[in-house]
């Protein structure tokens, strides 16, 4: 879970120019409210998600799972992956 926490916070960085010392940028932080990801970002992002790791996001699985933060995003990769 920590490789798959780290390579999300490492493509979120660099997909969305975030610096390497912007304090407020952790894999808790929430992506939309701090401005880091907007909803085109929103998208490019679940493309991702889907392509690297070979789940389908739902329109269910945005409703039942939050995905807001880093680590939220990556609890629900391992969660569809061990499903």
């Amino acid at each position: 879970m920590q490789d798959l926490l780290q390579e999300l916070e490492s493509h979120i960085r660099t997909r969305y120019e975030i610096e390497e010392d912007d304090d407020d940028f952790t894999v808790d932080v929430h992506l939309f409210d701090y401005g880091y990801i907007d909803s085109i970002g929103a998208t490019a992002l679940i493309a991702h998600i889907e392509k690297t790791y070979g789940i389908a996001v739902t329109n269910q699985d945005l409703m039942l799972y939050p995905m807001n933060t880093v680590r939220e995003i990556a609890t629900f990769i391992h969660t569809k992956k061990g499903a």
